[in-house]
């Protein structure tokens, strides 16, 4: 129970309390005169630093003096034997598990009422007492729920039914200032003039920041607070009027409010709610949540320059001194809330070299969390010295990396963000032909920011399904933004192409997607790459998106030599290779390498350097795979 002062103290007064009231119940059932003349437990009261269990009880559920004698004979049956054996005596029995009837309470308790038992009253709407009606109501025995019993005698827990649904809320920990700025407004509501009820709902993105606020304004009411997960609502109806009765009794006896975690859609839940008294809180995503009248509060995760102050305070003044610009670049890589950027800096100072900015990288990226399935992660291991490109492309590639850096000082630190919320994503386009070295340069810039590349899987994307290409689409932008993942849509033509005519509801449909596709793209906060063979075939509207486009040329023959002579790894044996007239083959980076894998096979099987003869038969075999064999001019004195 939560008495204030000692718990001893109350503790003992409350059994004094409760044994000086079954003495006030035996006079009344005809105790002997040395149980009449015992000390009224009125005299008890005084000294005590909480009212008794029993009075906070009336109280609580508005119990007429006829209840709430009622409720303390049938804890005296159980509790005091001398009760058990009056109640058998006044009913004419000698069983050896009496009972009390209502007929006896009517008997021989001051001021009753027949309705006292109705299951509307207090006493069977709360259940507090239970009915066993074989016998008849009058004089069917009523056997006190055993919950209440033990509060009775001051011991105070969760309900047992109740334990394998709920689960109690920790203490709200780090939280941002929008948030506690919610707290506030949340509880300006709740404690205003006569709410229409206890009741609001936290929607946006940030789960854990939702059961942080929602753990905030329980502890701002002077309440604990428990969750009841979604997937654990009965949807019966009467599961759920069992579970609403039990659980509107423990917010009182416990002072607890009770926040329900909704994933999908779910009218069981919305019907629940509606049926609960005391704090209750619905949290979840951007999804209605039943009654429209509930006031809705919106919990996402914290802004790019909040996240930067979170980290700070995570970290401390020391530890975020040392890591200086790297801790714009964690609060930019990584879309946390205040809950998981404090549980990732723990747990980088836990490891063996303390919270440096690679152990803090680390568990960012694990409290991130993981892309869904129809993105692939590639493995970055290229560098700015294996692209071979223009100069022009290597500087807009080079701003590209600097876009992506700088965001937080340019977007937020300056003002930029404050002109307008469009535009701030980097989608950059890279057209050119195949094999001229698009995905190399996404690899080259994941490697060089220490971005996670994911290559996404337009067939899972595009689905037959009226609406399912926009959820794989916010299922995959969401994530993104999470986990600070650069995307790679390769063959972008495919997704992002021209938008037709309408001429049906397919094709006016086709033309929503690609609607909402430019509206996560303008979004996105991260960066997005696309490459296409034919730019010409991309939608006009999405190329005004674009805040970058990297033309890939087909390499010239300068180009091409110098492909040729860092194509191969330095631990591959060479004898007698003649770049300058490897380069005359007219062919782009991508069949280079194909190339110089198949001759370093060869060789390895020949037990050879790789030599001019192997790069002439692999590139011959490359050449059959098109059907266009090459001429003799372009591989002349190559042997």
């Amino acid at each position: 129970m939560n008495a204030p002062g000692r718990i001893g103290d109350w503790s003992d007064a409350n059994q004094r309390v409760l044994v000086a009231e079954f003495r006030r119940l035996g006079r009344l059932l005809g105790a002997p005169e040395a149980d009449a003349a015992a000390e009224p437990p009125e005299a008890m009261r005084q000294a005590m630093p909480a009212p008794a269990a029993i009075d906070r009880l009336a109280g609580t559920f508005r119990l007429t003096t006829f209840e709430r004698d009622l409720l303390l004979l049938a804890a005296g049956v159980e509790m005091d034997g001398r009760i058990a054996a009056l109640c058998a005596a006044a009913r004419g029995e000698l069983s050896p598990r009496p009972w009390a009837s209502f007929a006896l309470a009517l008997a021989v308790l001051p001021e009753p009422h027949w309705s006292a038992l109705t299951p509307a009253a207090p006493l069977r709407r709360w259940r507090l007492i239970e009915v066993e009606e074989a016998a008849g109501l009058s004089e069917a025995r009523l056997r006190i729920d055993e919950r209440v019993l033990h509060f009775l005698a001051g011991v105070d827990y969760l309900d047992h039914r109740l334990e394998p649904l709920v689960e109690p809320v920790p203490p709200p920990g780090a939280m941002s200032t929008d948030h506690r700025a919610i707290v506030e407004r949340a509880v300006a509501w709740l404690t205003g003039d006569d709410p229409a009820a206890m009741r609001l709902a936290l929607v946006g993105d940030d789960e854990g920041g939702q059961a942080d606020v929602a753990a905030a304004i329980a502890a701002r009411l002077g309440l604990g607070l428990c969750r009841l997960r979604a997937a654990d609502v009965p949807a019966a109806a009467a599961e759920q009027a069992a579970f609403a009765t039990l659980w509107s009794r423990e917010a009182v006896l416990l002072g607890c409010g009770l926040v329900i975690r909704r994933e999908e859609g779910d009218p069981a839940m919305a019907r629940l709610a509606a049926r609960l008294d005391g704090l209750v809180i619905l949290a979840g995503a951007d999804r209605a949540h039943g009654d429209e009248e509930t006031p809705r509060f919106r919990v996402d995760r914290p802004d790019l320059p909040e996240r930067r102050r979170l980290w700070h305070a995570a970290l401390g003044a020391a530890g975020a001194d040392r890591l200086g610009q790297e801790l714009d670049a964690l609060a930019g890589r990584y879309r946390l809330g205040a809950r998981q950027i404090d549980g990732a800096a723990a747990a980088a100072r836990a490891t063996e070299g303390g919270a440096d900015f690679a152990a803090l990288d680390r568990a960012g990226r694990a409290a991130a969390g993981a892309m869904p399935a129809l993105a692939r992660r590639l493995d970055v291991r290229a560098g700015w010295g294996d692209l071979v490109l223009p100069e022009a492309q290597l500087r807009t590639l080079g701003q590209i990396a600097a876009h992506v850096r700088h965001r937080l000082t340019v977007h937020h630190d300056w003002g930029f963000a404050d002109k307008s919320a469009a535009g701030l994503g980097i989608a950059s386009l890279f057209w050119g032909d195949s094999g001229t070295g698009k995905t190399l340069a996404a690899e080259v810039l994941a490697g060089t920011l220490g971005l996670p590349l994911y290559r996404i899987d337009l067939s899972a994307v595009v689905s037959k399904y009226i609406g399912e290409t926009e959820k794989n689409l916010a299922r995959l932008f969401d994530a993104a933004e999470d986990a600070g993942a650069i995307l790679l849509f390769d063959e972008a033509d495919a997704l992002f192409g021209k938008r037709s005519d309408v001429k049906d509801s397919h094709d006016r449909y086709a033309n929503i997607e690609v609607s909402y596709l430019l509206q996560r793209m303008e979004a996105y906060s991260g960066l997005a790459i696309l490459t296409t063979n034919h730019k010409a075939t991309l939608d006009a509207a999405f190329l005004r998106r674009l805040r970058f486009v990297v033309h890939f040329p087909f390499p010239d023959q300068a180009q091409r030599e110098g492909i040729w002579r860092t194509i191969f790894p330095a631990g591959v044996p060479r004898a007698g290779l003649d770049y300058a007239r490897l380069a005359r083959l007219d062919v782009a980076g991508g069949t280079i390498r194909n190339i110089a894998l198949s001759a370093a096979f060869l060789a390895a099987e020949a037990g050879t350097p790789v030599r001019m003869a192997e790069l002439l038969a692999a590139a011959h075999l490359e050449a059959a795979k098109r059907d266009k064999p090459y001429s003799d001019a372009e591989t002349r004195g190559w042997t």
